[in-house]
């Protein structure tokens, strides 16, 4: 599922230049967000676990479970994303379930991947 896609036509896209920060391990977390264009770092215990492009999602652990966030996020170009707070997120969830599913994949995969290098 290509979330930049599923997302292509909405408005209030969020700007992150080049090499600046979205936020920082242990920050607090109320949004998730979908990569639209651009590429980012996400990094754990200062070391990049992966790369994300267009389409990617990034603070979904957020939306799980309120606590603090579990990686850093910083671009690798200039990155427009698209902020999702709680409120969406529950309304995507039950009017999408496939949303759901590939939320749960992509959270999945990165413990799994994130587990394998640390």
């Amino acid at each position: 599922m290509n979330l930049a896609e599923l997302f292509q036509h909405e408005t209030g896209l969020q700007d992150l230049p080049s090499c600046e920060t979205l936020f920082k391990e242990g920050d607090p977390g109320n949004l998730m967000y979908v990569l639209m264009s651009g590429s980012a770092d996400i990094i754990v215990h200062n070391q990049v676990v992966e790369t994300v492009g267009p389409g990617a999602i990034v603070g979904e652990m957020a939306m799980i479970d309120e606590g603090a966030r579990s990686a850093t996020i910083i671009a690798k170009g200039d990155c427009k994303l698209l902020p999702i707070d709680r409120k969406r997120f529950n309304f995507l969830i039950q009017q999408t379930p496939n949303f759901a599913v590939h939320v749960m994949r992509v959270i999945a995969t990165r413990l799994r991947r994130t587990d394998s290098l640390l």
